[in-house]
């Protein structure tokens, strides 16, 4: 086993020992703060809370906020840190599967209630909460030059509490340079604090998705692939509204080759956002319906989706599913070779997650080589390579020859002067269920 120090946010620093597999390097993983209203009517938030820890060593989860959203609602930290104990009964059997997996001491301290009351009334003077004082300190942390993400499965006024203090007791260099750590991926918004974010700190990356429902499986597919793995299956609720509806936050920051969170407009698990930021993006009915108004902060401005909406999340929604069924599976055995386990994709003698960058001249030929991958459980592997449009600069036809081979071969068509091109690389094991590894290679064309 190998003892790994866990970089915590200068309030917290807990020591945990993995077992092998390796996990990822630090360099490789994204920071991520989840503040969420789990416990309340809708059990979406426990669906995707459940979902987020059994991928938990794909990124830094640095925070567990229990917040509210466009309504008071009673202290529900406890609900947060019920599901976290259920994790914990699971950890065990997770880390023989793979590295990387959080301590559970850890996760307990990260847990942390968020403003008391909800929306705006509840950030200014004397209105810090130990969730707020958290979002300082990981910013704060001067050994992670990382940015954080704040992932907003519920209200923001936390966060607003957070930049509220820091924009009133430091220099504007200081503001600024605090700012401009953070990342936010809203869902839908929940409250009237993103709006006053947007509009107090107009520099801030702020995505506001509201482009989030289509991608999830079925009731059935639930059933027999997450529910029925036992233990932490019966601690997965049924389906009320829409399943998992904030899932796609921290699908955007997991480490899997294919994302590259700091370019919104690449794409990946969590969906593809204009570089341009839009005026007006409303957040919920519900924040009018009790009395708040976003107008007041006119205008103000987010990233949007990009055209394509949900598309840029179920061009991959099978992957997911796999790889939600796969870990799933993890948490019912000890027994390495009774489950499947993530191929990895190599190209040429890059075995990291990283984007790869190139640059090519109009008339080049470009060859690739994937050969190298291999799968730990001894699978079969299939290739495929593919063009993917939609953040790429040149919109025509690329050629490509052995597309669904271990080596490819592309080239740069004789008008791309001065465009990208984005090629992906998946590879897909034949285990059950089946799962895929990526590699992302950006193509600059001089």
């Amino acid at each position: 086993m190998k003892s790994h120090l866990i970089a915590l946010i200068g309030l917290f620093a807990i020591g945990a020992s993995y077992a092998a597999p390796k996990g990822l390097p630090q360099s490789e993983k994204q920071r991520l703060i989840v503040t969420t209203d789990l416990g309340g009517t809708d059990p979406d938030d426990t669906q995707s809370m459940i979902h987020l820890l059994v991928c938990s060593n794909m990124m830094d989860i640095e925070g567990l906020i229990s917040s509210q959203v466009w309504m008071d609602d009673p202290d529900k930290t406890g609900k947060i840190k019920a599901v976290v104990e259920q994790f914990g009964e699971v950890l065990p059997r997770l880390r023989k599967h793979a590295g990387g997996y959080p301590d559970l001491d850890y996760l307990r301290s990260i847990t942390l209630r968020g403003q008391e009351k909800s929306n705006m009334s509840s950030v200014g003077e004397g209105k810090d909460s130990p969730g707020s004082e958290l979002i300082i300190a990981a910013v704060d942390n001067p050994k992670d030059r990382r940015p954080v993400w704040i992932a907003a499965w519920g209200g923001m006024n936390t966060l607003a509490q957070a930049l509220w203090k820091v924009s009133r007791t430091r220099t504007p260099e200081e503001v600024e340079a605090f700012v401009s750590k953070i990342r936010i991926y809203d869902i839908l918004g929940q409250d009237d604090a993103g709006a006053w974010i947007a509009k107090n700190f107009p520099d801030i990356v702020y995505i506001r998705n509201t482009q989030i429902y289509g991608w999830g499986p079925s009731d059935e597919w639930t059933k027999n692939n997450i529910q029925n793995c036992l233990p932490l299956g019966k601690h997965y609720p049924d389906r009320v509204w829409a399943t998992e509806g904030d899932s796609p936050s921290f699908f955007y920051v997991y480490a899997n080759g294919l994302n590259v969170p700091e370019h919104i407009d690449y794409g990946g698990w969590g969906g593809r956002f204009s570089l341009t930021k839009t005026s007006g993006i409303r957040g919920m009915d519900f924040i009018v319906r009790n009395g708040k108004d976003e107008t007041q902060y006119d205008p103000y401005y987010m990233h949007p989706s990009a055209p394509e909406g949900i598309q840029a999340i179920n061009r991959w929604r099978q992957h997911i599913w796999n790889d939600f069924a796969a870990r799933m599976a993890w948490t019912t055995t000890d027994d390495y070779e009774a489950v499947n386990h993530h191929p990895v994709a190599v190209i040429q003698r890059d075995r990291s997650l990283r984007c790869i960058y190139r640059t090519a001249r109009p008339g080049e030929e470009l060859r690739f080589d994937a050969s190298k991958s291999h799968d730990p459980d001894g699978d079969r592997l299939g290739y495929r390579w593919s063009i993917y449009k939609e953040p790429s600069s040149y919109k025509n036809t690329v050629p490509l020859t052995g597309d669904t081979t271990a080596r490819c071969q592309l080239m740069i068509p004789d008008d791309a002067a001065g465009k990208t091109i984005h090629l992906i690389l998946e590879v897909t094991d034949d285990g059950t269920p089946s799962l895929t590894a990526y590699r992302r290679v950006v193509i600059e064309v001089e």
